[in-house]
């Protein structure tokens, strides 16, 4: 079952490839991502597909690891993000676009889960859309964090 997607945009007063160096340097993520506590690199080498790392973020109150992957990458323009919790599947579509006064930048995030039924699925709902309203602020928090340093580094 698909639940709802989330559909972001920031304007970044910076060069597409400033946007895109900042948005895959996974490596120092937690120093440009106020959100981010702590960034494990599972794999090495330069941001391609299969590279793989372990964030660590707190929203509502808790803190949790997640170990996310990069699934598709075209360069400088879009790269997908996927991560699993459980039997949740979560998918991060990430879109760069240069316009005529800096770029835009597009965050379209989803997740999938296994059809619930009766209270289970009433629950669910109520809890997806709880999740949904606190994953948009620590998203749009991101956007504007990685719109910051695009912009820092000119």
């Amino acid at each position: 079952m698909e639940t709802p997607q989330l559909r972001l945009t920031q304007h970044v007063d910076a060069p597409a490839a400033s946007v895109w160096a900042v948005l895959t340097d996974v490596e120092h993520a937690a120093d440009t991502l106020s959100g981010v506590e702590a960034v494990e690199m599972l794999t090495e080498g330069p941001y391609a597909v299969g590279t793989r790392w372990r964030e660590t973020r707190t929203m509502m109150g808790m803190t949790a690891s997640e170990e996310m992957e990069v699934t598709e990458v075209e360069e400088g323009h879009r790269t997908i993000v996927a991560a699993q919790n459980g039997e949740v599947a979560y998918r991060t579509v990430f879109t760069v676009r240069e316009k005529p006064t800096g770029t835009d930048l597009t965050m379209v995030f989803g997740s999938e889960m296994p059809a619930q039924r009766g209270l289970a699925k009433l629950l669910g709902a109520v809890m997806g859309r709880i999740g949904l309203r606190a994953s948009q602020r620590a998203m749009e928090q991101d956007l504007q964090d990685i719109a910051a340093a695009a912009v820092a580094r000119g």
